[in-house]
């Protein structure tokens, strides 16, 4: 759905393919590396081998194995100067660049993109050199205060910094083509509060997740009368919704209650992995079904549970009260209450808008 026409050599865009409902199909990170180079990373290359079935374009598809180390925050900059010797303060935001790690006589690429919601950066470069760049990055940063973080923090990154992902927040509705099934690394989760048969419930459309800024309506693409007719008449639209601390105790608590305890809740992801099926209910306070709630996820920088909610817009006001109906449809339910907040909640720097200047340099000429 996006306009590519004046896509810029060296420079990352975020793809959003859809169905012919408007639903998304996939999303990915692409990066153009010349007029006739692309690449994408971060989704199944599903949506690309659809087209390539179409035989309307003459083009080769090649899948390789990299490694990708994001790396967040203020020194982010400095330690990834530091580990390659290079001066990267002109790389602008979306922007990426080859460069070498000295002394490891490798290669590696260093990108402007980061989910944190404010300055970050990644190294990616060809899977079998993983280990030795991780080791050296981990030994430069380590004097700096760098921590390592592990795959959980993902889904936390995405819900505060506010990146709806496919697997995590929804699930892509290319779920319906059973190619789809055979090629994905993990089935679709039927899990929350939510009928494990209601399909729609746990797919996603731009304006559902605040993509309609990126669509553009001057070229046809696959979906675009349902996205136009949704942009015409927008019913919902996503919020954040922070959970009530003394709900979630009573979760935790009814493990030693008599009876069926509440579904727990995993930390810092509530429902780990590939979590993107598992979809609750939000209600008003008098049981009213007003959204779904997915990607729920604790802060420990916040002290907060929050989690992304596509709600219907009349009830999208910051600071009211719904329930969020935790749990696994035909199990015990929990009514947690939430308030609505912004999204992002995210209170930090963008990475788009970040004083590089303020980055302290780590090459030495």
């Amino acid at each position: 759905m996006n306009n590519i026409s004046k896509w810029k050599n060296g420079k990352n865009k975020h793809l959003v393919m859809l169905d012919e409902e408007g639903l998304i199909v996939a999303h990915c990170l692409s990066m153009k590396d010349d007029d006739n180079t692309y690449r994408i990373t971060a989704a199944l290359p599903f949506a690309a081998m659809k087209l390539l079935e179409t035989g309307a374009y003459d083009v080769k598809m090649t899948m390789r194995d990299i490694f990708v180390f994001q790396f967040s925050g203020p020194k982010s900059l400095t330690i990834i100067e530091k580990l390659t010797n290079t001066n990267l303060h002109d790389l602008a935001f979306l922007q990426f660049r080859k460069v070498s790690i000295p002394g490891l006589n490798i290669e590696v690429e260093v990108n402007r993109i980061g989910m944190s919601g404010t300055l970050a950066y990644e190294i990616r470069g060809l899977k079998e050199d993983g280990p030795n760049v991780y080791h050296a990055a981990y030994e430069i940063g380590k004097p700096m205060g760098l921590k390592r973080l592990g795959w959980r923090s993902y889904p936390v990154n995405h819900a505060f910094g506010g990146y709806p992902q496919v697997t995590v927040s929804f699930e892509s509705a290319s779920y319906k083509d059973p190619k789809v099934v055979e090629m994905s690394p993990a089935n679709i989760s039927y899990t929350g509060s939510v009928e494990p048969e209601n399909l729609r419930a746990r797919f996603r459309t731009p304006v559902e997740v605040g993509w309609q800024w990126m669509a553009k309506l001057d070229h046809d693409f696959i979906g675009r009368k349902a996205l136009e007719k949704e942009m015409s008449n927008p019913q919902k639209m996503i919020v954040s919704l922070i959970w009530n601390p003394e709900d979630i105790l009573d979760v935790q608590a009814s493990l030693y209650g008599e009876g069926e305890p509440y579904k727990q809740m995993e930390y810092p992801c509530c429902v780990p992995g590939m979590c993107g099926g598992h979809q609750d209910y939000v209600t008003t306070r008098d049981g009213k079904v007003i959204g779904l709630s997915s990607s729920a996820v604790y802060s420990s920088h916040y002290h907060k549970m929050i989690s992304e909610c596509t709600i219907d817009m009349e009830y999208a006001k910051e600071c009211e009260e719904v329930i969020v109906k935790w749990g696994d449809y035909g199990k015990r339910i929990k009514d947690i209450r939430a308030v609505i907040a912004k999204f992002p909640l995210n209170d930090l720097v963008e990475n788009k808008n970040y004083d590089i200047s303020s980055c302290p340099y780590g090459f030495e000429e």
